[in-house]
């Protein structure tokens, strides 16, 4: 399976892919990682905090489909490319200029290229690979959600050593390495279809069933974007922790949502993404539900890694069917579903500040995570038989006409 797996694209864009997410990943979440220093120095409030968390989150929200829609005209490397280079320099602003709250918030702002990275990785890496291959290809170029991973571990060490601002300068290095390894190894996807106006792009906003990925990435992506860059507030607040550790226990979100992510687009694969989700979302459910209780800190932990686990493997399940249905826009759809994903992740800290405010612990937000599981499970089980029996197979299995080419130019079976 692994070895027809590689064969069947073009290894070196995949794993291109991956790095771009993961080291614009890391950066998008630099700001989260380091919130218990930044809100001490800056003597914040809870509503500032939430505000500081969510600027990053929408703006990387908001600029997925500008982006997507770039990468389908201008050709994904590419985007890849101009997306690299803006997140540099806005490195090096934070390391140089950035002192004062506000500064903190358009900083976030400028941080939201690097989020938007996720409407072109993902199709830039999976563009290579044939129908049968999407949700594993998908998974692995969006395990680089494991970014949060880096941020999580360096980002709240080097900020207690060197002052949260030099962060901005480490954080750099790798994203120039990355520049320079695109450069030379990535490749142009084959899948391009001949050049359109955005327009003719523009027209799949007005497919529903581009606005019930949304609503499904809502709560995968959005919990876990969510999650990961409110986590260190709600440790450090809600049990204590210091800032250090409080920091890094982005990694249990970030790594477990990763490492589940590939898993979650092979299992989709194999059985079907909607069989995969149906599940997936009960999980979710499950696990926010017991993590409102807010028990012993070990036990919390339990209950994260749940939630994590199924906001990982729901990802991949999602951007398993995503490219199956919108075969040949995957950079914009990727966008637009990416989009919508990340405001599920700005909502997340709004709704744990608003719970804080008016109960005095975090116990409401998870409860009502744990509700929009339930809202989206309810709507996949809507709009299975339509889609069973439309454009993808048994469970949300790929319909595979025809084998791939020798040239590795995936065929896909046309949408409806």
């Amino acid at each position: 399976m692994a070895k027809g797996f590689w064969k069947s694209g073009h290894p070196p864009t995949l794993i291109m892919a991956f790095l771009y997410f993961d080291m614009s990943f890391m950066v998008w979440m630099i700001n989260a990682a380091m919130a218990p220093f930044i809100s001490q120095e800056l003597n914040l409030t809870a509503p500032q905090k939430g505000l500081m968390l969510s600027i990053p989150v929408f703006a990387g929200a908001l600029l997925r489909i500008p982006l997507g829609l770039v990468a389908e005209i201008i050709g994904r490397k590419t985007a890849a490319l101009i997306g690299l280079a803006i997140t540099i320099a806005a490195m090096f602003y934070g390391f140089t200029f950035v002192s004062s709250y506000y500064e903190v918030l358009f900083m976030g702002g400028l941080l939201g290229v690097a989020g938007a990275s996720f409407a072109v990785a993902l199709p830039l890496g999976a563009g290579w690979f044939p129908p049968q291959h999407q949700g594993l290809a998908m998974g692995i170029a969006g395990a680089g959600n494991s970014g949060t991973i880096f941020a999580g571990l360096l980002a709240p060490p080097l900020a207690m050593m060197y002052g949260w601002n030099t962060v901005y300068g480490f954080f750099a290095i790798p994203i120039i390495i990355v520049f320079i390894l695109m450069w030379i190894l990535a490749k142009e996807p084959p899948d391009k279809m001949e050049s359109k106006n955005v327009g003719h792009y523009l027209k799949v906003l007005g497919e529903k069933d581009i606005w019930v990925f949304n609503l499904l990435y809502w709560v995968t992506f959005g919990g876990f974007v969510g999650f990961a860059s409110f986590i260190p507030t709600f440790m450090a607040d809600q049990y204590g922790v210091s800032k250090v550790s409080a920091g890094q226990f982005m990694i249990l979100i970030g790594f477990t949502a990763s490492a589940v992510r590939v898993i979650g687009g092979y299992f989709a694969d194999r059985f079907g993404g909607i069989r995969a989700l149906s599940g997936i979302y009960i999980i979710i459910m499950i696990g926010a539900l017991a993590a409102s209780l807010l028990p012993h800190m070990y036990l919390l932990l339990i209950f994260l890694f749940i939630m994590a686990a199924g906001m990982g493997a729901g990802n991949g399940s999602v951007f398993q069917l995503l490219p199956l249905r919108f075969p040949h826009a995957k950079a914009l759809t990727s966008g637009i579903v990416g989009e919508f994903g990340s405001l599920g992740g700005a909502f997340i800290p709004m709704v744990m500040v608003y719970s804080m405010q008016s109960t005095g612990n975090y116990s409401m937000g998870f409860m009502i995570y744990g509700v929009t599981a339930i809202v989206a499970l309810f709507i996949l089980v809507t709009v299975q038989r339509k889609w069973t029996t439309s454009w993808v197979g048994k469970g949300g299995k790929a319909l595979i006409s025809e084998a791939p080419s020798k040239l590795n130019k995936p065929h896909y079976t046309p949408s409806s």
